[in-house]
């Protein structure tokens, strides 16, 4: 069974179809089509055809598409909620502005109570959960291990059990945290079947799978590592696997298929984006200007079918 959250990518994939222009050419049986959301040095919504349904302000680091069709974005300076075309053209219905005290924020995701999680970096390293009205109710300190600000963390995400799920990259660990700030489960990403620390293996994107493991995006490592819950290697998709083609690959996100798509932050042109399947066969590619550099991202349909997103336990 598909989390809540995956539940709600699929009601979001749903309603942003009705952005989203499909190529009347009839396509080859084979050829895989996505419309998805980027986030990156530009922020948009880009159709299976290949073309945008919409643009909004570069810079966004973590965001999705939600069940009303609005957009929740991530900056380094704040989180905005995004009203897309219609009457309301860009209209914020929801807004967060980092606290003085810290340097970036990380994450944006709309949690199953309503509230959105946030993370800060900085001085006070925290993940956050504000309500609907913009106020802060709930606080959990973080443990990145470094005094870096700008290599802390990045996107974290509450699991179905009520913790949290947050990659620290210059700490080589995902660490799973409980409401109270218990650091209660630690993937390390150091492992000597991965390189070891030479290799640079900072986890950038973790996601609990439906199957109990994470996959987890190591940017500097050029890989995608499917973890078990022991915290041993399941699966691993790397440059020797895709010619080359990770560059710093920051999200990562599973199909329902089974494939996984990764995106490179530092591809500022040519392909940016790539599908594998399981057997690390390359089915499709993004090379769109507005991909280019995507920081993160969200696919929204497979060939005219809304995507479940991804899910969480």
């Amino acid at each position: 069974m598909f989390s809540r959250l995956g539940r709600l990518a699929l009601s979001s994939s749903a309603l942003v179809l009705g952005l989203l222009t499909v190529s009347a050419a009839d396509p080859a049986p084979d050829t895989i089509r996505h419309s998805y959301l980027v986030l990156g040095g530009k922020t948009a919504i880009i159709g299976e055809d290949g073309k945008a349904t919409w643009e909004y302000a570069g810079g966004s680091r973590d965001g999705f598409v939600l069940p009303n069709g609005n957009v929740l974005l991530a900056y380094a300076d704040r989180v905005e909620e995004v009203i897309p075309p219609g009457p309301k053209l860009n209209q914020i219905a929801f807004s967060y502005r980092r606290s003085p005290e810290n340097g970036e924020i990380g994450t944006a995701q709309r949690l199953y109570n309503g509230n959105t999680l946030v993370t800060e970096l900085g001085a006070k390293p925290r993940l956050l959960e504000v309500n609907p009205q913009g106020q802060v109710v709930l606080t959990v300190p973080l443990q990145p291990e470094t005094d870096n600000t700008h290599m802390q963390t990045r996107m974290a995400r509450q699991l179905r059990n009520g913790n949290y799920l947050v990659p620290h990259l210059l700490a080589f660990a995902v660490k799973e945290y409980a409401p109270d700030g218990r650091v209660v489960n630690v993937l390390r990403t150091d492992l000597p079947g991965l390189g070891g620390r030479p290799a640079e293996n900072w986890p950038f994107t973790a996601i609990r799978l439906d199957n109990g493991h994470t996959l987890v995006s190591l940017t500097h490592g050029n890989k995608v590592v499917e973890f078990n819950g022991r915290g041993e290697i399941a699966w691993q998709v790397n440059n020797d696997h895709v010619k080359g083609l990770f560059k710093d690959p920051c999200g990562s996100q599973r199909l329902a298929n089974g494939n996984t798509v990764v995106g490179s932050h530092a591809a500022n042109s040519g392909v940016s984006m790539v599908e594998v399947t399981p057997d690390h066969r390359i089915v499709w590619t993004s090379d769109h200007p507005l991909a280019a550099g995507v920081h993160h991202f969200q696919i929204l349909t497979t060939n005219g079918k809304p995507e479940p997103g991804m899910p969480l336990k």
